[in-house]
């Protein structure tokens, strides 16, 4: 059955793809999308663009901010591309838009060291990579979350997606698929 897409959150580290495929899945679903990167506080943002990782004290403002994007949608859906590393961030997000499902981009460390590695004006720099999977908890099977292979190409992933969403987000996702 399909269902209004709701809030959605494509998730993964420091250049999974998740812009890339966020803008994309929006897109399919004919949904507002918003990059997390946009909302995070001036200092956030200067503290990676020189090298230093955030940590929760740093964050949490940051994921009061997704979640009230993601809760005030006046749409009925909306895409977000936060990283949403640990299950505590994830948390924080469903504790102010309890409908959010989450899509998480996965893939190597060689692939996103090389991903990184091409967009050098990015303002998280490749060194802070490490410490993001260093920080990432992956979506444990009681979470709204479905794992997809983001080696796969852009077009795949993004209908797996859709699919998964077009779909309540239901049914296999709480043993973490991978589409």
């Amino acid at each position: 059955m399909t269902r209004e897409p709701g809030p959605v959150v494509v998730m993964g580290v420091s250049a999974s793809g998740k812009s890339t495929i966020g803008e994309r899945l929006a897109d399919r679903l004919g949904v507002p999308f918003v990059d997390a990167d946009d909302v995070h506080p001036t200092a956030n943002v200067e503290k990676m663009r020189a090298g230093i990782p955030l940590d929760d004290a740093d964050r949490r403002p940051w994921l009061d901010r997704v979640g009230e994007v993601l809760a005030g949608s006046a749409r009925p859906g909306i895409v977000v591309a936060c990283s949403s590393l640990r299950r505590a961030y994830r948390d924080r997000i469903l504790e102010a838009a309890p409908a959010t499902r989450f899509v998480h981009l996965d893939l190597s460390r060689e692939e996103l060291a090389a991903r990184a590695g091409a967009r050098p004006d990015h303002f998280m720099p490749p060194t802070l990579l490490a410490s993001q999977l260093a920080t990432l908890e992956l979506p444990a099977g009681d979470e709204p979350a479905l794992v997809v292979d983001a080696s796969a190409p852009i077009d795949e992933v993004v209908e797996a997606a859709a699919a998964w969403v077009a779909g309540g987000g239901d049914g296999e996702a709480g043993g973490r698929p991978r589409a």
